[in-house]
């Protein structure tokens, strides 16, 4: 698999949600099990929402929410497991970054869990002073 087949969009109308979900199911522990009607609420209400596709297998996900001017966070980071280790994620966040709606922001956030040094590596630095968060339970 060579990575200059690989194919990015930043249209959420061409995702298939089945393949997202999938995705997700697969490479990433911290969104198992995500509904199709609750990824099509996240999408819309998301941009930039950007993918990588291997012709027409979604092998890549990220997708961010901004008020354009102040804040912005980058949020569902992904790489299909047998795509990982070829640069496929960090472009995937450099799109993101790139976006007409990711411009002007002053600042930008993202959660991670075990991937601090990616991150970083893409001029992120650790934040401790913002350490506070609220989880609601499922309705």
């Amino acid at each position: 698999m060579k990575a200059q087949a690989i194919r990015f969009c930043d249209r959420s109308a061409d995702l298939d949600l089945h393949q997202l979900q999938a995705l997700l199911n697969k490479s990433a522990f911290w969104a198992v099990d995500r509904r199709i009607e609750d990824l099509k609420i996240a999408l819309d209400r998301s941009e930039p929402v950007v993918s990588a596709w291997d012709g027409d297998k979604l092998i890549g996900f990220a997708r961010a929410v901004s008020d354009g001017v102040y804040r912005a966070t980058i949020f569902d980071v992904v790489i299909d497991c047998d795509y990982q280790r070829l640069g496929l994620g960090r472009k995937l966040v450099e799109i993101v970054l790139a976006h007409s709606c990711m411009q002007r922001v002053e600042r930008i956030y993202l959660t991670t869990t075990h991937q601090q040094s990616f991150y970083e590596r893409l001029g992120f630095v650790v934040n401790t002073s913002t350490t506070m968060v609220l989880s609601k339970p499922k309705a």
